[in-house]
């Protein structure tokens, strides 16, 4: 472990945040006065790792990490281990009771090609109570031995020294990497197994092969000579069934030829029609003949209709002359009707004129009664608003005497009398106006009607008119009758052409039928009988030939498929017995054949054969020379499980361990000897005792006396220690790239203090290892080539780097 920076932040003395830079530092001192807080780095740099502090007293306190004013504070280390660069930080907080806990804790792998920061993270490695573990592992070394190996802190610097042998054995064990063996002797104990499970494994492979033997191979070799043999000579074999079933598929060609003249022969058949096509040629000719003349006369007929009906000229002259007339009739009939009308209606017209008088006089009556009445009803009414002696509202003359009046008759009759009065009028009036319209028009009416009918031309004859159109009418049936008649005759002139040509088209098709199944014959049948030559005169008669001929070459068919038939079941049996007795010979040397199977299947199941004789032959030679490897396998893991078990055996006992640490001890205090000699100035060297094991010194001041180490006074005690602390870092433990001294050198004699410095240079300057002392001393401080001062004020401690030129 090499520290690169250490970050204090409110850590104990320092009260203000620091950085102190350890990079390109192999030789430092910490120097300043007594409690200004040089110690506090070197705990600083345990507590980054550990979480605690040798000095605090019990393992894993942090209640001093804090000054008592501090609520909050936190160390960063940035520092290098094994190759590898880490960032560790960890975080106190003071809780409301008072009590110091860590608040946070991390520990990082930091990028080693950038500058020594903080950031420079590559990966989180532990985190919390996690964070103390990984640093064991990262660093080597558990709490216990940093403090004995790597820091050296006040008041423990003779801890090693003074040591069980037991704790220095566990120390030199971590130190030595020791349990290197245990795990040397666990891997040990799996390869073992890993061994004896692949010789198992070997031998059941093994055990699978057991048929891979030499006489197995031996007659695997002689099957395959004897396939090859078989291969070489069976090709004759093969011609011949080859030629067997030639000859078989010529006789079967040959007789699927007769059989397919004998099928074309069976099939020939005369068409049922041909017996009859002659005469029924003859009878669609003479029906097409005699309507054809028939169409003929009936078109001429039809032609003589026609004109007479064209000579009686349009029946539309004839037709509108005898609408004329009927028009004119109907004229007269609407002219006599309006006249009776006007004639009613003047008459009528004269008798509302005297309703209409009389309502107009009743009407006249009832408004003067109605008048009469008011004014006597206003006089009335005047009599009694009157008074004797007041003047007159009529003559203005002073009244003598009132008049006396009779009651008038009630208004409201009157006024009924009145309204029934004009009620009737208007009845009259209005029915007096309608009767006059309608006089009006009546008149008007028959007045047109009696010049539309001036206006008519001279009326013909009515008969005449009807006779002509009757005579027309009559022309134009016959016509009509004609025209049907010559339609018939043609559709049945039509029918007879069209029976005519079917019947033509069946002669056609019964002739093509023949010549078709002639040509059929030619092709099938042999020249030595062929069909009789077809001659296009009688249809009938050239069936009635070709049939003929057809029974005699039917005969012929059967008896050459006859002769086919024996022929080829001949040619079977010859095939039968040629397969036979190839089948007997390929079962010989087991070559497995399809039944039935062609030539050319034959032929390949025997190379099919012999291909798999030659893969199997091959492949029972790979089987052995693998079987060969197995064994060759199962003996080397054999050998490896035995060397294993061997190994694993001579780790397993602690008389190893015991033995180790011994030696390492033994050369330990050697070089620590040479150390003290040089210290003590020839007076002092270190030997372990051969009953206990402890450390004991050498007194060469007193004849060479051996005696414990314990007896040694401070100073003494102090050399002795710090040998031991040099032999740790330099000799043994050489995995340890730093070590900080933190111990009194104020207790050394001046030429002691110049060994021990000397010492310490010749360790700085011989070995890449950072060395770190904590003193007082000036004399000491003035020889180290770096020093960080350490001050304190009322603000807390403070740190300030100095080089010396």
């Amino acid at each position: 472990m090499r520290p690169l920076l250490l970050h204090l932040d409110h850590f104990g003395s320092f009260r203000e945040p620091v950085t102190v830079d350890f990079t390109d530092t192999e030789y430092f001192a910490l120097v300043g006065p007594t409690g200004a807080g040089k110690s506090t780095i070197i705990d600083a740099i345990c507590f980054a790792l550990y979480g605690t502090v040798p000095r605090w007293g019990r393992e894993g306190a942090v209640a001093h990490a804090l000054a008592p004013s501090v609520s909050a504070g936190k160390v960063a280390m940035v520092f290098e281990s094994n190759g590898r660069r880490y960032g560790v930080v960890r975080a106190m907080v003071r809780d409301a009771k008072g009590a110091v806990r860590t608040k946070e804790a991390r520990l990082d792998e930091l990028d080693p090609a950038a500058p020594p920061a903080f950031d420079a993270v590559v990966k989180p490695l532990a985190e919390g109570e996690n964070v103390t573990i990984e640093a064991q592992q990262v660093t080597g070394l558990e709490y216990r031995f940093f403090t004995q190996c790597v820091v050296l802190p006040q008041g423990r610097f003779a801890e090693f020294l003074h040591a069980a042998p037991r704790e220095r054995q566990d120390l030199l064990v971590q130190l030595l990497d020791a349990d290197v063996y245990e795990r040397i002797r666990q891997r040990a104990a799996r390869e073992e197994e890993t061994a004896k499970q692949a010789a198992s494994f070997a031998r059941d492979q093994l055990a699978k092969l057991s048929g891979a033997t030499e006489d197995a191979e031996r007659e695997l070799a002689e099957r395959l000579a004897a396939l090859r043999r078989l291969a070489e000579t069976i090709g004759a074999d093969l011609d011949l069934l080859r030629a067997r079933e030639a000859d078989i598929r010529r006789a079967e060609q040959e007789r699927a030829a007769v059989a397919e003249r004998q099928s074309v022969l069976a099939q020939l058949r005369m068409p049922a029609a041909v017996p009859t096509l002659a005469s029924a040629r003859r009878a669609a000719a003479e029906s097409v003949g005699t309507l054809t003349a028939e169409v003929a006369a009936l078109e001429a007929d039809e032609h003589e209709a026609f004109e007479a009906l064209a000579a009686l000229g349009d029946r539309g002259a004839p037709r509108a002359a005898l609408a004329a007339l009927d028009h004119r009739d109907r004229l007269r009939a609407e002219t006599a009707r309006a006249r009776a009308a006007a004639a009613s209606a003047a008459a009528s017209l004269e008798g509302l004129a005297g309703e209409l008088a009389t309502a107009e006089q009743v009407l006249a009556a009832a408004e003067d009664q109605r008048e009469r009445l008011r004014d006597a009803h206003a006089a009335a009414h005047l009599v009694g608003r009157l008074a004797v002696g007041e003047p007159c509202p009529v003559c203005r003359h002073p009244i003598s005497q009132l008049p006396r009046h009779e009651p008038p008759a009630d208004m409201r009759t009157a006024d009924r009398v009145l309204a029934g009065a004009r009620e009737r009028a208007q009845r009259a009036r209005a029915a007096h106006a309608k009767a006059e319209a309608s006089a009006s028009m009546s008149a008007t009416q028959a007045a047109r009607l009696e010049s539309e009918l001036a206006a008519l031309p001279a009326p013909g004859d009515r008969a005449d008119l009807e006779a002509r159109l009757a005579a027309i009418a009559k022309a134009d049936e016959l016509a009509t009758q004609a025209r049907s008649a010559v339609r018939a005759a043609r559709g049945r002139l039509e029918d007879a052409r069209a029976a005519a040509e079917q019947v033509e088209r069946q002669a056609e098709t019964a002739w093509r039928t023949l010549e078709s199944a002639r040509d059929r014959l030619l092709v099938s049948g042999t020249q030595d009988d062929p069909p009789p030559p077809l001659v296009r005169e009688d249809l009938h008669r050239a069936w009635t030939e070709l049939l003929g001929w057809r029974d005699r070459a039917a005969e012929s068919a059967r008896a050459a498929l006859a002769a086919r038939d024996e022929e080829l079941a001949q040619a079977g049996e010859r095939l039968a017995g040629d397969r036979r007795r190839l089948a007997e010979r390929l079962a010989e040397h087991g070559v497995v054949a399809p039944r039935d199977g062609s030539p050319d299947q034959l032929g390949a199941a025997v190379a099919g054969t012999v291909a798999r004789a030659e893969s199997a032959l091959d492949r029972l030679k790979e089987d052995r020379k693998r079987a060969a490897d197995l064994e060759s396998q199962v003996s080397m893991k054999e050998h490896e499980a035995k060397v294993a078990h061997e190994l694993a055996l001579r780790l397993r006992a602690n008389a190893f361990e015991r033995w180790l640490c011994a030696e390492a001890l033994a050369v330990l205090v050697a070089s620590a000897s040479e150390t003290l000699r040089e210290l003590s100035d020839g007076q002092y060297e270190l030997a372990l005792s051969d009953k206990t094991g402890d450390i004991e010194v050498i007194d060469y001041g007193e004849a060479g006396m051996r005696r414990s180490a314990r007896t040694l006074s401070g100073g003494e005690t102090f050399q002795a220690a710090l040998a031991l602390a040099l032999a740790l870092s330099g000799a043994v433990a050489r995995g340890l790239d730093s070590i900080f001294l933190d111990e009194g050198f104020g207790t050394l004699d001046p030429a002691t203090l110049d060994t021990v410095a000397t010492t310490l240079e010749r360790l700085a300057a011989g070995q890449e290892r950072m060395i770190g002392v904590v003193t007082h001393v000036p004399a000491l401080a003035e020889r180290v080539p770096v020093r960080f001062e350490v001050r304190r004020d009322a603000k807390g401690s403070h740190v300030r780097k100095a080089e010396v030129g």
